[in-house]
C-alpha cells in the first residue's frame, strides 16, 4: 500500500502479444508522424483534408502507444478512448474515401481502410481493443 492508502500496482509491463501489439502501434506512430509531417510541410495546400487526417492519425497512434504501454487506470482509459477513436476514424474515413473519393484525391493513413498500409490500420484497433479487454485487471480480478 502507498502512503495515501492506494494499493500499489506491482504488475509487470506487457509481454508477449501485448508487447508486440504496442511495438506495432509504435511503428505506426513513427511512420504516420513522418508521413504527415512531410505531407504538411511540402504540399499542405494540395490535400489539406487528407494530410490533416494523416496528422490526426499520427497523434492517435502516439497516444495509444504510450497509454497502452502503461498499466495505470487512467492510462488504460486513455488507451481505450484513443483506440476506439482510431477504429471509428478508420471506418469513417475508409467509407468516405470509397463513397466520396473527391475528398481524398491524396491518400491518408486511414483512406480505403488503410489499403496503403496493407489494411493494418483497420485490423490494429480491433486487436488493440481485444487485447485491452483481455488484459483488463478488473476483468481478470472478477474471473
Amino acid at each position: 500500500m502507498t502512503e495515501d492508502g492506494q494499493v500499489e500496482d506491482t504488475r509487470r509491463p506487457a509481454y508477449g502479444p501485448g508487447r508486440v501489439l504496442i511495438f506495432v502501434y509504435g511503428v505506426f506512430a513513427v511512420s504516420a508522424t513522418a508521413r504527415a509531417s512531410v505531407q504538411l510541410i511540402r504540399d499542405a495546400s494540395e490535400a489539406p483534408v487528407a494530410y490533416s487526417l494523416s496528422a490526426l492519425s499520427a497523434l492517435v497512434y502516439i497516444v495509444a502507444t504510450v497509454a497502452m504501454a502503461h498499466n495505470g487506470r487512467r492510462m488504460r482509459r486513455l488507451a481505450w478512448g484513443a483506440v476506439t477513436f482510431e477504429l471509428v476514424g478508420v471506418i469513417t474515413v475508409g467509407l468516405l474515401s470509397l463513397t466520396h473519393p473527391e475528398l481524398f484525391q491524396h491518400a491518408s493513413v486511414w483512406s480505403k481502410f488503410g489499403a496503403g498500409y496493407g489494411y493494418v490500420p483497420a485490423v490494429l484497433p480491433v486487436l488493440g481493443l481485444f487485447w485491452m479487454w483481455r488484459s483488463s485487471p478488473a476483468r481478470i480480478a472478477h474471473s
